[in-house]
């Protein structure tokens, strides 16, 4: 491939068939670093590319009340009232109601459609490193936690958005803090006293905040260590389903994303892997901001970004370039994924693409319209178009079926004989159902493919569509070398 669609297949998802190539790529990776995040897509097929409307996408509050209504319905519909058991009811309430379908349609389609590609991959990236998996309560609330936490916070510090990913209440749902609760807190207290009452420290979020999120077991921390972090975080976090007047009284806020319970705090002050803690709201802001500034929080995301982005197997000067660049720039992610994308453009050789990251440069190659709008978001044509079906045939979700570790990196992990057919399947899909814009020359013409994928291509003959399959298939497209 020529040079902008070598960069923009490592480091974004690839040129729209009908966008402009830019010349100046330097300038250009700056620019996406700096643009506008809108949420783009279409409203349904053959549509103009436009943003979302806002009632789309609701903030916390308005998903909070949605949810409560959402229970409420499902009461009516278990008890036979007011109509709510037939299946059009049904729906009804898990169309309205409900938005992980709409969060899921929105980020295939602002992968699709959108025009800050760069930092779109540098999103999922972050999404995985902070994953929060789908237990049906968060359904609710990770596509919010992606936009807000992730996205929203690209070109600030490291800290603030270890800070807001914790305290998201995605985040403290998922990893169950909502009901974690100190042993000497005025909860636990209390709750000694009843007979049916139960009450205790959950340390599932202290242990992936240490594990997963920042330092890792190459620190050599402690059960003590991750239970002091439990501690510090217990109160952190609320029922989603609670009314706001209910949540103001707990927590003094009414604002669900900082939803802090003083009762169910631990009192007194907490040693986290040597560093003392104080009690209060403000002891979580200074055990993220320590854990950030970590050196081995910062050697063991440098080496996540190189594997993701440059090599499974990075160099220590690799990885010594990104950490020189934490440190110099005190935790500036802006500064970090600049030198991260220099690094990406300049490793000779290719990047094995995840499979999703695969499916939408594929999308974008061929202007296919393959994601229905959201006026359709509940109507599809194909199995392999339904964005969730989309998402488990591909083995690779944001949304359902994920670990708190998230996604490897290695390729290994991705190259099976089943995981290769699928591919194909999406991509006869994409032809068939998608509407595609280009054919196989036209596109690597385009993309100035090499003699190695132009070969491959010819020998199947003179098919269109096993053309097309063979090209988006082809080792050049999916971030392998040629053997």
């Amino acid at each position: 491939m020529n040079k902008q669609f070598t960069i923009a297949q490592k480091i974004g998802l690839m040129f729209r068939y009908d966008e402009d190539i830019p010349q100046d790529m330097e300038g250009w990776i700056e620019q996406q670093l700096q643009a506008p995040s809108p949420a783009l897509g279409i409203a349904k097929t053959g549509a103009s590319v436009t943003e979302w409307p806002d009632e789309l996408q609701p903030n916390l509050a308005k998903r909070a009340g949605m949810w409560r209504r959402y229970r409420a319905l499902k009461k009516q519909q278990r008890e036979g009232k007011n109509g709510q058991d037939t299946e059009a009811a049904r729906q009804a309430n898990r169309h309205e109601n409900l938005m992980q379908e709409k969060d899921e349609h929105k980020f295939v389609q602002r992968n699709a459609y959108g025009a800050d590609q760069v930092k779109l991959r540098l999103t999922s990236f972050w999404a995985n490193h902070f994953t929060i998996g789908n237990t049906f309560d968060t359904g609710q609330l990770i596509g919010h936690a992606i936009d807000e936490g992730i996205l929203a916070k690209l070109n600030g510090s490291f800290a603030d958005m270890l800070y807001g990913i914790t305290t998201h209440p995605g985040m403290l749902t998922y990893l169950d803090n909502v009901w974690s609760a100190g042993e000497r807190s005025e909860k636990a207290k209390n709750c000694r006293r009843k007979p049916d009452c139960q009450a205790g420290l959950n340390d599932n979020l202290g242990r992936e905040l240490l594990e997963l999120h920042t330092v890792s077991v190459s620190a050599s921390y402690s059960e003590n260590d991750i239970r002091a972090a439990a501690q510090v975080l217990a109160g952190w976090g609320i029922d989603f389903g609670e009314e706001l007047s209910t949540m103001r009284k707990r927590t003094g806020s009414n604002n669900h994303w900082n939803a802090y319970k003083k009762q169910w705090a631990e009192p007194g002050p907490k040693k986290v892997m040597g560093q003392t803690i104080y009690a209060g709201r403000s002891g979580l802001r200074q055990l993220t901001d320590f854990l950030a500034s970590h050196d081995h929080t910062i050697n063991h995301i440098s080496i996540k970004l190189c594997q993701h982005f440059v090599s499974d197997s990075p160099t220590k000067a690799q990885i010594e370039s990104i950490k020189s660049v934490w440190h110099q720039s005190n935790g500036d992610l802006h500064a970090i994924h600049t030198q991260v994308l220099k690094l990406a453009i300049n490793a000779p050789d290719a990047k094995f693409l995840w499979p999703m990251t695969w499916l939408f440069q594929v999308v974008r190659l061929s202007g296919a319209t393959y994601f229905k709008g959201w006026e359709n978001t509940h109507n599809y044509n194909n199995k392999l178009m339904h964005t969730k079906k989309v998402f488990e045939e591909l083995g690779q979700s944001f949304w359902s079926l994920r670990q708190p570790d998230g996604y490897s990196n290695d390729k290994a992990e991705w190259l099976s004989a089943e995981m290769f057919e699928r591919r194909v399947r999406f991509a006869e899909a994409i032809y068939v159902n998608g509407g595609t814009r280009r054919s196989a020359n036209k596109i690597m013409d385009r993309i100035g493919a090499a003699e190695q994928t132009r070969a491959l291509v010819a020998s199947v003959g003179p098919s269109p569509k096993d053309q097309f399959i063979t090209l988006m298939c082809s080792p050049e497209l999916m971030g392998l070398e040629y053997v």
